[in-house]
């Protein structure tokens, strides 16, 4: 009997545990009789997809997993955090021209755009005849960290659903057309754009930097940085091989990881306008 509790109990925990070691490449100690092993395991072991069915997501499931992701904790309740859903096909078409190389923008069932909103407390000051001391560079910090909270709790509400979800940031190389064509106004911006839709089929899991590199302790450390580099580089190539970004800029490397994709993607400018149209539209980055 208890051999066969045993074996239920490792059986319960073992899809997280495969999911943690292909993550993070270690094994980890659960509790077998820790509460809540089936969301973690799909926390730990979820995927962005960017293929999916001919199949419509309803609109009223839509705006049921929007309104749980707009459940999510708000600095200071301050709520500064919108979503905006883009179901007008021919702003879809203007969006997946904008990226071309994002296919999945035109194909996804449903499209997204998450939105850090600095208008409304400026606005309820003015309506409550108060002054608004607090427009600096802390009033966006607060509205787009909400937004990424918003973002990251809609994406845990379409897994639980079955939907699969593929986070577009590209669009802030695109703020000012993205901004007219969704009528923003001062004090609003995208912080990312959302494809959603019923997974194609099932993906794999993407490794991550060692929790060595990326948790710490009481104090910051990276210890050995280029050695901790250079073990997920090739950690992650056994299941995760990549093209090689650009070869007529960048050359054709003998071995090509993530460090290297990385170096080369952000080697050339990314998002150089952005600062200018975040003040643009009203934000102070004093």
């Amino acid at each position: 009997m208890a051999n066969r509790l045993n074996m239920r109990s490792s059986l319960h925990t073992k899809p997280l545990l495969n999911a943690l070691h292909a993550r993070f490449g270690e094994e980890f100690s659960v509790d077998e009789n820790l509460a809540g092993v089936d969301e973690l395991a799909r926390i730990a072991g979820r995927s962005v997809h960017r293929r999916y069915l001919d199949r419509e997501v309803d609109p009223d499931l839509l705006r049921l997993l929007c309104a749980c992701a707009l459940s999510a904790p708000s600095k200071s309740d301050l709520q500064q955090a919108d979503i905006l859903i883009i179901s007008d096909p021919q702003k879809r078409r203007v969006l997946a021209d904008l990226v071309p190389d994002q296919a999945w923008i035109r194909t996804a069932p449903a499209f997204l755009m998450f939105l850090a909103n600095g208008r409304r407390l400026v606005e309820i000051s003015k309506l409550r005849e108060k002054p608004f001391p607090n427009d600096h560079l802390d009033l966006l910090f607060n509205a787009t960290v909400d937004s990424g909270i918003v973002l990251a709790s809609f994406m845990r509400a379409a897994d639980a659903v079955g939907l699969g979800c593929c986070p577009i940031s590209v669009v802030r190389d695109h703020s000012e057309r993205i901004s007219e064509m969704l009528e923003l106004p001062q004090r609003v911006i995208p912080v990312a754009g959302m494809c959603v839709g019923w997974p194609a089929a099932a993906n794999s899991v993407s490794p991550r930097l060692s929790l060595a590199t990326t948790l710490h302790e009481n104090r910051y450390s990276e210890g050995n940085l280029a050695q901790s580099i250079d073990a997920f580089d090739h950690r992650r190539a056994l299941t995760h091989a990549l093209t090689q970004r650009d070869p007529a800029l960048w050359g054709t490397a003998d071995f090509y990881g993530w460090s290297e994709d990385k170096a080369r993607q952000f080697g050339v400018p990314q998002c150089a306008g952005f600062g200018a149209y975040v003040r643009k539209q009203g934000f102070r980055l004093e």
